[in-house]
């Protein structure tokens, strides 16, 4: 179904926002992606990945409460909605799937 193929960023801030539970924001999760793939990136690349999970119905969001270390400011938290983990879990299946089917190689120690 359109919509439905995610590619590897969304697919890692979509892993991410679900790890994290209910304490996903956008510099979090940048922190986590950056700390467990080595991957430089800027917050408004999960931004924009944010936001197109949620028009395919992936993740929901809502305002968290203002505090005083942000300025007044609030956070916008996501959680990965039930259409999220089924198509983490289907793309989980997938790659699970395809790996199997890799030839076993043995190692000679060349190269």
């Amino acid at each position: 179904m359109k919509g439905e193929h995610l590619g590897e960023l969304e697919e890692l801030v979509l892993l991410t926002v679900g790890s994290l539970m209910h304490e996903a924001y956008a510099v979090l999760i940048l922190e986590e992606i950056k700390s467990n793939t080595r991957r430089t990136m800027d917050v408004t690349a999960i931004h924009s990945v944010l936001r197109r999970l949620e028009k395919k119905g992936f993740v929901s969001s809502e305002m968290g409460g203002a505090s005083k270390e942000r300025g007044g400011r609030r956070k916008r938290f996501f959680t990965l909605t039930k259409a999220g983990r089924s198509v983490l879990d289907q793309s989980m299946e997938l790659r699970y799937s395809l790996y199997q089917k890799l030839p076993k190689l043995t190692f000679t120690g060349l190269g």
